[in-house]
């Protein structure tokens, strides 16, 4: 049984350099039924005389959905002219990603947040959802295993109460449980619909957790992480959303984006069935 989405995102492509329209057509092709696109993409093509109107028609045509954009704006920053500009940034970027269908934003601990109190987080995170549900996007709070303040799942469960949004959401994602130490059984105390997206990727033993990195990430069932145990709690806690593939890899050694793409639908499915 396999009870959930399978959508890519599109940090996976990086290395054949293709443009979000490339990028949707070849994640149709290969069978997912969402999408993630990065802003700094969208907005490429935008400037390189791209429309919103084609970016639609590729989704339409695809039957894909756009389920989150990966964005970098400094919410929870410790100055509050850095957060300004960043709550302004967000601002923007949503009402694009309104305009693409687009139902979620990332928002990662981006920024100089060392010295942010977890409550102070809350309280940008609270201001931030209130600024996309005007728009109709919705931010969902990341965590980064490396990050100074906001690196566990602990930590971004007690943002998210603390911020008082109600049905607000998370992005997971085991390569920054593992790295920041989540327990991953600690997902038994979620709710499935505190879940936007649950990113996929699994880990090597070599290098270390202190030493690894974003392209160290292998192919779910290529590492050493809990596949089969975190699909079983996923489906538990009665997650039946998406399971968004998200690879850093610099070499695919002569695949093709096809080729990749199709290759990391198969090892989400056979890693991730119940």
């Amino acid at each position: 049984m396999f009870p959930f989405k399978i959508a890519l995102n599109t940090s996976t492509l990086f290395p054949f350099k293709l443009n979000v329209i490339e990028q949707i057509r070849v994640t149709s092709r290969a069978g997912y039924e969402g999408i993630e696109l990065w802003m700094q993409d969208i907005e490429a093509y935008l400037a390189g005389g791209g429309t919103v109107q084609e970016i639609q028609s590729a989704l339409q045509e695809g039957n894909i959905e756009f389920i989150n954009a990966i964005a970098f704006f400094k919410w929870a920053d410790v100055d509050a002219d850095t957060r300004k500009a960043a709550f302004e940034q967000a601002d923007k970027e949503m009402r694009l990603l309104e305009s693409l269908g687009c139902k979620y934003i990332a928002a990662p601990p981006f920024g100089d947040v060392a010295d942010a109190s977890l409550d102070e987080m809350a309280s940008h995170f609270e201001h931030l959802v209130e600024i996309g549900k005007r728009i109709g996007v919705e931010p969902i709070l990341e965590f980064w295993g490396k990050a100074k303040k906001l690196s566990t799942l602990d930590e971004a469960r007690y943002v998210l109460d603390k911020s008082n949004v109600p049905k607000g959401k998370m992005l997971l994602d085991p390569f920054h449980m593992y790295v920041g130490g989540s327990d991953f059984a600690g997902l038994k105390n979620v709710i499935g619909d505190q879940i936007g997206v649950f990113h996929l990727n699994d880990y090597p033993n070599y290098p270390g957790r202190e030493e690894i990195t974003d392209q160290d990430r292998v192919f779910p069932g290529e590492g050493v992480s809990p596949t089969h145990e975190i699909a079983e709690i996923l489906n538990e806690i009665q997650y039946d959303g998406y399971l968004s593939l998200e690879l850093f890899i610099n070499d695919f050694k002569g695949k093709t984006a096809s080729d990749v793409a199709e290759y990391g639908l198969n090892t989400v499915r056979n890693s991730y069935s119940i």
